[in-house]
């Protein structure tokens, strides 16, 4: 057990110390509020199955639910199945009401923020960003449109190599204020690093992954609604989702939230998050997220799969996939899909089952994709024991 007096600023996000870490996060990083108010909570009817014997297969290699759980750093393992708690495990000192980091399953809280607001009018995903934002329009971002921050369709140069200590990623995280920094050394706040960033290829091209357009996003979407990125989370999908614990969000000097990444929250309000989704956007007789926001979604743009296999397509995704509204579209006939984030955060959707897999982690490296690749087929062999096929 990493003792607490040895994690800082500086370490906390490597191995062992993000263990401890990633359950406490505001005790690290000023973090905000994302309350759950005084709504109802969606009920979980528990149905217990014994889910780690369920046997599947990656790369030619037989493994156990119960055998990843044991080797991928799980701190939380919760599924649902219309509805129903049907496996809630919890490791490495984390309990039902433990907030653990979120990693980049924040952006499709994002993403979906952003759906709930073009549902009623107030947020056009045509429009360039520099129309919502003025402060955007004499950047890089000029000609960029909401949606291709949404998809990571932006001309944005922006390195996310997680091993370069001088990469893009690194600066940024110092200007959240999630790494130490000397005075002067980045912009004194999100807004200003926005300004400073360049383009290296056209905006609308190949997929390329890249956390800050997310942050732009939140942007656009606080100037559209008038509101901190916080408080429309809480009031407008945490809330009405029937959330059971407050979630929370980092946020930098001047109160801008790290949308891309900064969200905590508790392992079964992730998984109504995703059931949200599995459900196309209803929450009990409540219509959430519009459902229209859900098939654009899964079906994505018309040159989504090409500008995804053209791009920055990461290992391990079958032919087809796409990257749309922050979500990763593994097969869209299906649809199965998830939310993921570095260090083995996951939220897999498994629509024809209404099948949800949440699995929260502290993988000792940012990016594993042999342990993505087998989180992903344990889901699928999870939903298809499920639904008896």
């Amino acid at each position: 057990m990493t003792a607490v007096g040895q994690v800082t600023l500086a370490n906390w996000q490597d191995p062992p110390f993000n263990r401890w870490a990633f359950q406490h996060v505001r005790e690290l990083i000023p973090s905000a509020r994302i309350a759950r108010g005084t709504r109802r909570v969606r009920p979980l009817p528990r149905d217990e199955h014994q889910l780690e014997g369920i046997a599947f297969s990656y790369q030619g290699e037989e493994l156990t639910v119960g055998e990843l759980l044991e080797r991928s750093f799980t701190d939380g393992f919760c599924v649902l199945h219309r509805g129903r708690l049907v496996a809630e495990r919890y490791f490495n000192g984390m309990a039902p009401d433990t907030p653990h980091l979120l990693m980049s399953v924040s952006k499709s809280m994002t993403a979906a923020l952003a759906g709930i607001l073009a549902g009623r009018g107030a947020l056009d995903v045509g429009a360039a960003v520099g129309r919502v934002v003025p402060e955007l329009a004499a950047t890089s971002f000029a000609g960029a449109t909401v949606q291709d921050l949404l998809d990571m369709r932006a001309g944005t140069r922006f390195s996310e190599d997680y091993a370069d200590p001088g990469a893009d990623v690194r600066s940024y995280e110092r200007v959240y204020l999630w790494r130490p920094s000397a005075s002067g050394e980045v912009p004194g706040d999100a807004t200003a690093y926005f300004a400073t960033l360049r383009n290296d290829g056209p905006h609308g091209g190949p997929f390329r992954y890249r956390s800050i357009l997310t942050d732009v996003l939140a942007w656009v979407i606080e100037r559209a609604a008038g509101e901190r990125l916080g408080e429309l989370i809480a009031r407008e999908l945490w809330q009405p989702m029937g959330a059971e614990f407050d979630a929370e969000i980092t946020v930098d000097a001047r109160g801008n939230p790290m949308a891309d990444g900064g969200v905590s929250a508790t392992l079964r309000d992730v998984a109504r998050f995703g059931y949200l989704y599995a459900c196309r956007g209803r929450a009990g007789r409540r219509q959430v997220v519009p459902g229209w926001w859900i098939d654009d979604t899964v079906r994505g743009a018309g040159d989504g799969p090409a500008a995804f296999a053209a791009g920055d397509n990461p290992p391990g995704f079958p032919a087809g996939s796409h990257y749309r509204n922050c979500w990763w579209v593994r097969d869209p006939a299906a649809p199965f899909y998830h939310a993921s984030g570095i260090n083995g955060q996951h939220v897999f959707v498994h629509a024809p089952s209404r099948t949800v897999v949440a699995k929260l982690s502290t993988w000792p490296t940012a990016l594993n994709t042999e342990l993505l690749g087998q989180t992903a087929a344990a889901a699928l062999a999870i939903a298809a024991a499920l639904s008896g096929s």
